[in-house]
């Protein structure tokens, strides 16, 4: 979470082309079908890195062919947390936006990743024995795009809603202020893991370099905003990247996690914490 202001989203009713589902389908579902954000973070064993790129690959046709799911983002993994250069070749992340009725938050862990993303992916995760950690979010509010969408639809800029809160942060950096925005925000990343109230942190991408996000989970909204607000390298940051105009297109979004399921690293960031 980093250089961006707060956010609010509605629910969509144009659904991306590059990821479309049959807007008849959607109009017939939607009565009994709620909007379902889910965060994957995916680890593979080192013996298998060839594989986790391949995936980058081979992961958007079915995800583009499932009916349920109208915006997918397949990303990789920085090695800090935060906004990061060197990449972590063993992590990787699926971003997804569905429709879905409330009971697919209730299954089984080994059932999760077929009823989420299809049975390809899920059983090449269990081919390459990946080890999988997926949270399930409700939009809560923020502003921007992505791609040139709203892919959470159009949210309040803030609200009321206090309590455990995760952040999404991404932006696309111009290839013109990329040596600027580098210099600039490693001595922020740094700070992130260490600061109060922070649960976790991942940083995840599209593009080395280009098309950066992170994403993390806070105590509280409380806690997220003295970090963000207090700490002088990170309002120093904000301040330049509005003055030389980083950024071509961002996007800040608060989410309320609702569950979380299976390990990363051996274990679950969020266990007894919602």
């Amino acid at each position: 979470m980093m250089f961006f202001g707060d956010f609010i989203f509605e629910y969509p009713i144009t659904l991306p082309s590059p990821y479309r589902i049959n807007l008849t389908f959607y109009s017939k579902c939607c009565y009994c079908c709620i909007m379902q954000v889910t965060l994957t973070i995916i680890r593979y064993p080192k013996r298998f890195i060839y594989f986790a790129l391949l995936a980058m690959a081979v992961h958007r046709l079915p995800l583009w062919f499932n009916k349920k799911i109208s915006f997918y983002k397949l990303m990789g993994s920085g090695k800090n947390g935060s906004f990061d250069k060197h990449p972590d070749w063993q992590q990787w992340s699926i971003l997804a936006v569905s429709l879905s009725s409330n009971e697919i938050i209730d299954v089984k862990e080994n059932e999760l990743m077929e009823q989420l993303y299809g049975s390809f992916i899920s059983k090449w995760f269990r081919l390459f024995n990946c080890e999988t950690w997926t949270i399930f979010l409700t939009p809560v509010e923020g502003h921007g795009y992505w791609d040139g969408r709203q892919p959470f639809g159009s949210l309040p800029k803030s609200t009321s809603f206090e309590g455990t809160v995760a952040v999404l942060t991404r932006a696309t950096i111009r290839i013109s202020k990329l040596a600027s925005f580098w210099k600039n925000v490693d001595g922020v990343a740094s700070k992130t893991l260490g600061a109060e109230g922070l649960i976790t942190s991942f940083g995840i991408g599209e593009i080395p370099f280009i098309k950066q996000a992170t994403f993390s989970i806070w105590k509280s909204k409380e806690a997220m905003k003295q970090f963000a607000y207090q700490m002088q390298e990170h309002t120093e940051v904000i301040r330049k990247t509005r003055q030389q105009n980083w950024y071509s297109e961002d996007m800040f979004v608060r989410f309320k996690p609702l569950k979380s399921v299976g390990t990363i690293r051996g274990s679950d960031p969020l266990a007894g914490k919602l």
